[in-house]
């Protein structure tokens, strides 16, 4: 988020409005402020953009992004809130224009909450008071709605002390609300505390923090949002501070995992991983699906397939961590070989799909890379992405769903080095294009096409 920037731009703008009709100092003193926090909530929504009066304040916030809070004077007009998705065809308003009215020495969080197809604003709001000595205060929204057409998903929430993991839950009341309702604010003794959210009336965990430590002076306003990371959980936890946004995940979020051998000239290898063949007789061009994993520090090795005299790559230490998806390939010739190490964006948009292009071949080098119609061809058009360098990841693209068509050239030219490939997208997919070199003792380069999902939730 380009958040600083615009802060003290619109801070600026405002406060003089404010007090350009007089501009005594006892008037200003006597200005009373309230502060303003914004939550993309939203599971399956795109990037959104944030205005105040017209005003871009919050730029690019995507899924369990939080603002930092935003002071701005109480006046008598309202305030005009917009909030706009992010499309591959132009920005497209998703809530607002609303007239808002704020109060002095309050807190508001405007939580963008639902699937985007019910997009809404939950608007919650607490006094702006000091925590109360050697206390953490909580105030907790529920912003993962269940099915059509009213979205109820009452849950009870149990905050026990923490004594360790898998204790018996319930040693604490149930909290029971429902979606869009809020619980406090509440205040509770500062220490170490598990979490733990239940369906109401159930004992099916839907979401277990584990250790929570929570220090005296916290002030959280947590959400519950639909957990979009793999494992069990149904939801995950963003903590809101003065300050932006953290998520607690769930205990059992696991780590994803992609392993792919597109290093041409090397042979058959085995990934060896903590000592032990994880994956055993990999041949180029092969790219594995992501698998779940715990999210834990990995010791991983490359070697000739059945030959462990023959160690390529590592070993090395990779930390892969809980919640976050990582695609390991390794690229460039024998003799220079490597890992390349990338991390994955999986989470599903459902107005567009996300393509990712990966430059693995070493024989192209810098290459410009052509999206096109099918069958439009290159010839009148500009390259989509330009002289990219081999190993260059292009980060996700957002794109409409449809038919594309795929050519790399040379870089400034028009002389066609792998493709046109056609791929296929649709909403809510989420995709990978390797670019690799020839399949031995063939001419042509290729083109693999991924998709970027998590295959299972057990390890």
């Amino acid at each position: 988020m380009k958040f600083t920037k615009t802060l003290i731009l619109l801070c600026g703008a405002l406060f003089l409005a404010a007090c350009d009709s007089d501009n005594n100092s006892n008037n200003q003193a006597a200005e009373e402020f309230f502060a303003l926090q914004v939550l993309h909530a939203s599971a399956d929504a795109p990037a959104v953009n944030v205005y105040v009066d017209g005003n871009l304040v919050l730029e690019n916030v995507d899924y369990k992004d939080g603002s930092a809070q935003l002071g701005l004077p109480v006046r008598e007009l309202p305030y005009r809130i917009r909030v706009d998705g992010i499309l591959p065809g132009g920005d497209v308003t998703v809530i607002g224009p609303a007239e808002i009215n704020f109060e002095a020495d309050t807190v508001y969080t405007i939580a963008a909450i639902n699937s985007v197809a019910d997009i809404e604003p939950a608007i919650i709001s607490q006094p702006d008071v000091p925590v109360t000595a050697g206390s953490a205060r909580l105030f907790v929204l529920h912003a993962t709605p269940g099915a059509a057409p009213d979205f109820s998903l009452p849950v009870d929430v149990y905050v026990d002390a923490y004594s360790e993991p898998n204790a018996p839950i319930g040693t604490s009341a149930p909290l029971t609300f429902d979606f869009r309702e809020t619980l406090g604010p509440i205040e509770i003794a500062a220490g170490d505390y598990q979490v733990r959210v239940t369906l109401s009336g159930t004992d099916t965990v839907v979401y277990d923090s584990g250790l929570l430590p929570l220090v005296g002076g916290d002030d959280l306003t947590l959400a519950a949002v639909p957990n979009v990371s793999g494992g069990p959980a149904a939801v995950g936890l963003v903590a809101l501070t003065g300050s932006g946004s953290a998520e607690v995940r769930d205990v059992n979020t696991p780590t994803g995992l992609r392993v792919g051998h597109l290093s041409p000239d090397t042979p058959n290898v085995d990934v060896v991983v903590n000592g032990g063949v994880y994956l055993a007789d990999v041949p180029f061009p092969a790219v594995t699906d992501i698998a779940a994993l715990p999210g834990d520090t990995y010791n991983v090795a490359i070697q000739a397939a059945g030959n462990p005299g023959v160690v390529p790559i590592g070993p090395v230490d990779l930390t892969l961590e809980a919640g976050t998806w990582y695609s390991v390939l390794a690229v460039d010739f024998f003799n220079n070989i490597e890992p390349l190490i990338l991390t994955d964006d999986a989470r599903p948009v459902a107005t567009n799909a996300k393509v990712r292009i990966v430059h693995a071949s070493p024989t192209a080098q810098d290459v410009d890379i052509y999206l096109t119609a099918p069958e439009a061809g290159i010839a009148d058009v500009d390259p989509t992405l330009s002289s990219v360098p081999f190993k260059a990841n292009t980060g996700y693209l957002a794109l409409a769903e449809g038919d594309y068509d795929v050519t790399v050239t040379l870089p400034g030219t028009k002389d066609i080095a792998i493709g046109p490939a056609t791929i296929s997208i649709a909403n809510g997919g989420v995709y990978t294009a390797i670019a690799r070199d020839p399949l031995p003792g063939e001419m042509e380069f290729g083109l693999i096409v991924l998709a970027d999902q998590l295959t299972d939730d057990e390890t």
